[in-house]
């Protein structure tokens, strides 16, 4: 058993947070540290050599000689490595396994290094936070209900493996060992997580929850999204997955061999059992709370809430009932940057501590000089409390200045590092003229305009927007896909109180002169943005890592396609 295995399987949740706190009472000698390292494992790459670093592994040589860069200018360097160059180009040791980002953001999937350092830091932030949520929200030796699919691995050109970030993690022997080691191993076989059929699989980890509902402990995805779709598959097919309890005999729509011999050893004839869910079922309200009807010794609900996934809290909330939401940690496909260790904070409230060891991490401050150009990054402990950053990265995978396009906001200090809350992604924007409306400032006016459909019974399920510059001028268009019908007056006022609620003043003065035209509300069929995951899923994405596209750019044809093509009803507002 190697260094990484030892450290998966044993770990003290005490030790670990006191190894935390000294480390971050000491941020800023860390993170000094923590670059000499990565320059010194990659001083010789080609990368660092064409910027005339020489060696040096200092902070101030670095920011002098290595400019700040997007994925864009990092990609010619990545795709040799894809196509098999296995030259010191961006790291010094090989680069053996690409993961895939959800491809969400531009429409397509990007190429990501992933190496043992990167596995080693997503251990280190799962089992940070896990001990901080330990401490509030113990569990003992049970079973962990995880919504989690590990999509294709596929070799590149070059012969390297290559998979979503969430499959090569998922893959790695580590994960396994590591819930094991936090007393919550998955409900579902490896059959089920690698199945090559998303729904199949689904259905299949909402059997073996059911089988092992008295041990469910926590119940838990990659994002909130799958949780709350989980649940919405089981409102319509728990019926079916009763009658498999009862008989003993898996259903018919299971039809991937693997899964069918995995799923025979777990199910049995157990019509007490059976009859018992059914009875839960039928004397649910609405569904209200049937997270703890269904696994009554669930201690809370874990997964990413924040960003693009609080939409789906107020469902959520609803199927947990009393049940607390804890926000998982925060990362992205290039690398991990916080843990939650206040796991008592609502998802809304979620801050996350940044591990000053796992990476050289910068912040551009979000307001301009007074020349108008661009403030200068600050390093990590330089950051000021109330002000919004983009962060930057510099990992031990090859990225080096990395802009990851987040935008965050510091809430705080624990001991001498920040911590961040998820604003949104800084390139999702709406603006048409002198407007600049975020994804955030998007899901506001949804939220606002969803308590009109709530007073009569009816919830956006999802949405998504765009901006149409075939008129002119130019207008804001929202796709919604409903739990139900709404009448016109409804969908009416709906329309009229989403062009109110974008309160950016660009918005409302280009609105009022009409340099914007009336925002457009169109509604889609139900099934509609499942088309769209499916269309993700098609591209080699993990449904682990789907995240709705909230802006959908001209470039990404397949999913306007989609959207357009399932428009039931279009209404124009009439606020202004």
């Amino acid at each position: 058993m190697g260094i990484l295995e030892e450290m998966a399987v044993f770990f003290d949740p005490e030790d670990l947070i006191a190894e935390f706190e000294a480390m971050t009472r000491d941020a800023e000698r860390v993170q000094k540290e923590t670059l000499k390292r990565i320059l010194e494992e990659n001083g010789g790459t080609e990368y660092l050599k064409k910027w005339g670093l020489l060696g040096k592994t200092d902070q101030e040589s670095f920011k002098a000689c290595i400019p700040l860069v997007t994925h864009e200018d990092l990609e010619p360097y990545i795709n040799r490595i894809v196509d098999g160059d296995d030259s010191p180009i961006l790291t010094g040791k090989p680069i053996t396994t690409i993961s895939l980002s959800s491809g969400t953001t531009r429409g397509m999937p990007k190429f990501v290094p992933f190496n043992d350092e990167l596995m080693e830091s997503t251990m280190q932030i799962y089992k940070t936070s896990y001990s901080f949520r330990n401490r509030e929200f113990p569990v003992g030796n049970g079973k962990c209900l995880q919504f989690i699919y590990g999509s294709r691995q596929f070799k590149t050109k070059g012969g390297l493996a290559a998979g979503t970030a969430t499959t090569n993690v998922y893959r790695n022997p580590l994960f396994k060992k590591t819930m094991k080691a936090m007393q919550t191993p998955c409900c579902s076989p490896d059959e089920v997580i690698f199945g090559p059929d998303f729904h199949q699989s689904l259905y299949c980890h909402l059997l073996c929850g059911l089988i092992l509902r008295e041990e469910v402990q926590v119940i838990s995805s990659t994002f909130a999204h799958s949780i709350v779709h989980a649940f919405r598959t089981f409102e319509q097919f728990w019926e079916e997955l009763c009658t498999d309890i009862r008989e003993g005999v898996l259903s018919s729509r299971i039809s991937v061999p693997s899964i069918r011999t995995a799923m025979s050893k777990l199910l049995k004839p157990n019509p007490e059992l059976a009859d018992l869910i059914y009875k839960k079922c039928q004397g649910l309200s609405n569904w209200y709370g049937l997270i703890p009807e269904l696994f009554p010794n669930t201690r809370y609900i874990y997964g990413i809430m924040t960003g693009s996934m609080e939409p789906y809290l107020t469902k959520l909330r609803h199927y947990a009932g009393v049940l607390p939401l804890l926000s998982a940690d925060y990362g992205s496909s290039e690398g991990w940057i916080g843990a939650n260790v206040n796991p008592k904070l609502p998802p809304e409230s979620a801050t996350f501590a940044v591990l000053p060891n796992i990476g050289y991490f910068e912040f551009i401050p979000l307001h301009q000089t007074l020349d108008g150009l661009e403030a200068k990054p600050v390093g990590l402990t330089e950051v000021k409390v109330g002000e919004d950053y983009e962060v930057v990265v510099t990992s031990f995978a090859g990225l080096y200045r990395y802009r990851l396009g987040d935008v965050v906001k510091v809430k705080g200090f624990h001991n001498s590092t920040p911590e961040l809350q998820f604003i949104c992604r800084r390139n999702l924007l709406l603006t048409i003229n002198i407007d600049k409306n975020t994804e955030k400032d998007l899901q506001l006016a949804v939220e606002a305009a969803s308590q009109v459909l709530a007073e009569n019974m009816l919830e956006v399920v999802d949405f998504t927007s765009r901006v149409d510059s075939s008129t002119e001028p130019g207008h804001y268009v929202i796709f919604w896909e409903m739990s139900g019908d709404a009448s016109d007056d409804i969908l009416e006022q709906c329309c009229n109180c989403l062009d109110k609620s974008f309160l950016d003043a660009g918005y409302v003065s280009s609105r009022k002169v009409k340099a914007i035209g009336a925002l457009e509300l169109r509604i889609v069929k139900r099934g509609t943005f499942h088309k769209i995951l499916d269309h993700y899923v098609g591209l080699g994405a993990a449904v682990s890592q789907f995240k709705t596209p909230r802006c959908v750019g001209p470039s990404n044809t397949r999913v306007l396609q989609i959207l357009c093509n399932n428009v039931v009803k279009s209404y124009f507002s009439t606020a202004f």
